[in-house]
């Protein structure tokens, strides 16, 4: 590691002990643009790495529910308020028991970035709690939603914070959400996205993430004059991010062969069609079942307790969640002949992982870049609020592939090497940060 990221990371490990995924997410991001930031010396003199690293506001409050017993409940809820220089604050709500006060600094630091790469509006920020809905009755998480919002309102609104779903916060989550809210604020406003279609929600923004990791692979296979057609496909997680993704690889020629779940993975060497996807989506959205139960229906093998990066791939999607591929599992994905990587999680890949596929000179598409369909779909979803207007399913699609496209040719310009090698991590990272340090510096110490 460079003596200067060193200096700098312990630094940031110093004021945010503990925060290991934090601290991954900004090492990853600080390699990048120290180098670009001693070329550059008004970022350096105005500390905006230093400021970027620092959330603007960090809210941590208490949420108490009652069960359907009648028991208390209490969890903690969060939102970090990271920067918004470019926008009103932007980023999902994550409820699940892992939820850390690391993990959302780490998740609001990467929203940052990616957002500026969409080129819409949008600050960074990530929220959420240490709440889970699996196992819970509808109206357990109604009581939830409403508790968590009537602390959450007063930090949020459509020209201040806008939050959206993650995992954990689907339709159902996000329509309690808001439905608290506007009682809380007697108003009808674009205060979260991912709502429904009849009251404000834009069309595939459920498919957003999923198609847009899948455009974005499209772009890196083309600059090798390759295509998704008759490649295979894994891709790991069975939610909407991994159902999307699939739908749209096998729209475009591709073999998806795995899906998986916290429980273990499914391999079915035919593919997964569309009867079995739609099987899977059912299973995953309505009867919120274990993705083992596919194998069980349709024949194929269930691995149970593993990933799915010991199968034979041509193109690797990670859609589940951080950290969920080490060194050993990329090494055994190169070796496999995998040619691409495209994150649709965040920050799935360690730090050795991302070693491993940038030394090998594969095609690697980090989350920020190659997840940010959802979150620019959302903007479009706020566009459409601002202006009461929908707009038809083929433009939005049209759009979120447009955006895809700028975002790659973003990165392209930032991270081609003189090999002629397209390095997507230092692409992604200066082309977020260009935008957001330049908003910084014309506005002064704010």
């Amino acid at each position: 590691m460079d003596a200067r990221v060193q200096q700098f990371m312990a630094m940031i490990k110093a004021k945010n002990p503990g925060e290991n995924e934090f601290h991954q997410a900004v090492q990853e991001v600080s390699e990048s643009l120290i180098p670009f930031i001693e070329e550059n010396p008004k970022y350096k003199h105005a500390k905006i790495l230093e400021r970027i690293a620092e959330p603007e506001r960090t809210v941590i409050f208490r949420v108490p529910w009652l069960d359907d017993k009648g028991d208390v409940q209490i969890n903690r809820g969060f939102r970090i308020e990271m920067n918004s220089a470019i926008g009103p604050y932007k980023g999902g709500l994550r409820f699940h028991p892992t939820v850390n006060l690391g993990i959302l600094k780490f998740l609001a630091f990467e929203q940052v970035f990616k957002n500026s790469l969409t080129t819409l509006p949008m600050g960074g920020a990530k929220g959420g709690s240490d709440f889970d809905p699996k196992g819970k009755s509808d109206n357990e998480v109604m009581k939830f939603c409403q508790s968590f919002m009537t602390e959450l309102f007063r930090h949020i609104g459509p020209e201040t914070d806008v939050p959206a779903g993650d995992i954990g916060v689907g339709g159902r989550e996000i329509g309690y959400l808001f439905g608290q809210y506007k009682r809380l604020k007697n108003e009808f406003s674009g205060v979260l996205t991912g709502k429904g279609i009849e009251w404000g929600g834009s069309l595939i923004r459920p498919e957003a993430t999923g198609y847009g990791a899948t455009y974005f692979a499209q772009e890196m296979l083309a600059t090798r004059g390759e295509s998704l057609e008759g490649k295979t496909v894994c891709i790991s997680g069975s939610g909407n991010v991994a159902q999307y993704a699939t739908e749209k690889v096998t729209e475009l020629g591709g073999k998806v062969v795995t899906l998986s779940d916290s429980n273990g993975f499914i391999w079915d060497p035919k593919g997964i069609d569309r009867e079995k996807l739609n099987f899977i989506m059912d299973l995953k959205n309505i009867r919120r079942g274990r993705i083992k139960e596919y194998a069980v229906k349709y024949g194929t093998e269930y691995f149970a307790d593993q990933r799915p990066w010991i199968i034979k791939c041509d193109i690797a999607m990670p859609n589940a969640t951080q950290n969920e591929i080490n060194r050993e599992e990329a090494e055994t994905l190169v070796r496999n002949g995998c040619i691409c990587v495209v994150e649709g999680a965040n920050m799935p890949s360690t730090i050795e992982a991302v070693e491993v596929f940038l030394n090998a000179g594969i095609l690697y598409g980090p989350g920020k870049a190659a997840n940010a369909g959802g979150v620019a779909t959302s903007g479009l979803e706020m566009t459409q609020n601002s202006m009461r207007l929908p707009w038809s399913r083929e433009e939005v699609d049209e759009r979120l592939r447009i955006i895809m496209q700028n975002i790659h040719s973003t990165c392209v310009r930032y991270g081609k090497q003189d090999d002629g090698f397209i390095n997507y991590v230092k692409g992604a990272n200066i082309g977020g940060f260009v935008k957001v340090a330049n908003a910084m510096v014309a506005q002064g110490l704010v």
